[in-house]
């Protein structure tokens, strides 16, 4: 077994986290569940095959929770794995762990790998822009960024290297459940593109001497980019570009739903709670805090 201990933040996972330490066992010393007090069966079902279940307050903050068990949970290996309860390896991504961690040279302190996203039960394999993702990183080295969204690990030392093989988001709750989330995320999204383009927050940047992946350094650049481009326009160009230029259309139905949903519908729907925030509030940084905690219940300081 790898020396590894593998982190799942969890609240009422039930349908997902036996999937999920099932593969996890494959490859890790200790799994460990930072639970934010689930009401179903996720806690019995993680105790019963062998997890170590850590309960904490969730505070609207993925990075802070992350974080919190980092900070709290009794670590004893090298390395930690940072999963989600829907999220599993493929098989040749665990053979690949198992042939390279034990042989990493001491300076790399952080493997990036791939996520491929499940929607439907279909993988889809075409019109995404490549998501790759820094999950394994040496214990004490790694931590979160906390951002409003797409928080990523950084690293206080060392450097990382890219896997050639993936692992899979593949959540199994209705497509309503879907619609909701994204609801709530886009919200974060709305502040996290008003800041870029008015910079009311404070800088939460990691200090210049973490390192993050390039995919993610890459992502951020592109994200500054589509946060100039024109409201509306911008998330229409972004569904054309996904499914024609990267070949969406090739994924049949579940295809067209996912591009079409996460894509343009999803982006739409930032863009309408960006319009409706600059209506109200236009550029004046207070007025933007006030609307969204009084409107979102989202305290943004």
């Amino acid at each position: 077994m790898l020396d590894i201990s593998t982190i799942i933040l969890t609240f009422n996972e039930e349908k997902h986290i036996a999937r999920c330490i099932e593969n996890a066992l494959q490859f890790s010393k200790a799994i460990y569940l930072v639970d934010s007090f689930s009401t179903d069966r996720t806690k019995e079902i993680a105790e019963s095959m062998g997890a170590i279940v850590y309960q904490n307050k969730w505070e609207n903050n993925y990075a802070r929770q992350l974080n919190w068990g980092l900070t709290n949970i009794p670590v004893t290996t090298e390395w930690v794995f940072r999963l989600d309860a829907d999220e599993y390896l493929s098989a040749d991504l665990i053979s690949e762990l198992n042939a390279k961690v034990p042989h990493v040279p001491a300076d790399i302190t952080g493997l990036v790998m791939e996520r491929k996203m499940v929607f439907l039960g279909k993988t889809i394999n075409r019109g995404n822009i490549k998501w790759n993702m820094l999950r394994l990183f040496k214990y004490g080295v790694g931590t979160c960024e906390e951002r409003w969204m797409d928080e990523h690990i950084v690293l206080s030392k060392g450097s990382s290297i890219q896997l050639d093989y993936c692992f899979f988001d593949d959540n199994l709750n209705p497509l309503g459940w879907w619609i909701t989330k994204h609801n709530g995320y886009s919200i974060r999204e709305a502040i996290d593109l008003l800041n870029i383009e008015l910079g009311f927050l404070p800088d939460n940047d990691q200090p210049v001497t973490s390192e993050m992946a390039k995919d993610a350094e890459e992502k951020r650049l592109r994200k500054e980019k589509y946060a100039s481009m024109p409201l509306f326009w911008r998330c229409f160009i972004y569904f054309i570009y996904r499914y024609f230029f990267k070949l969406g259309f090739t994924e049949g139905k579940e295809g067209f739903l996912w591009h079409f949903m996460q894509g343009w519908w999803y982006r739409s729907l930032v863009d309408a709670k960006v319009y409706e925030i600059k209506k109200h509030c236009g550029s004046d940084a207070q007025k933007i805090k006030a609307f969204v905690k009084d409107n979102y219940q989202i305290n943004i300081g």
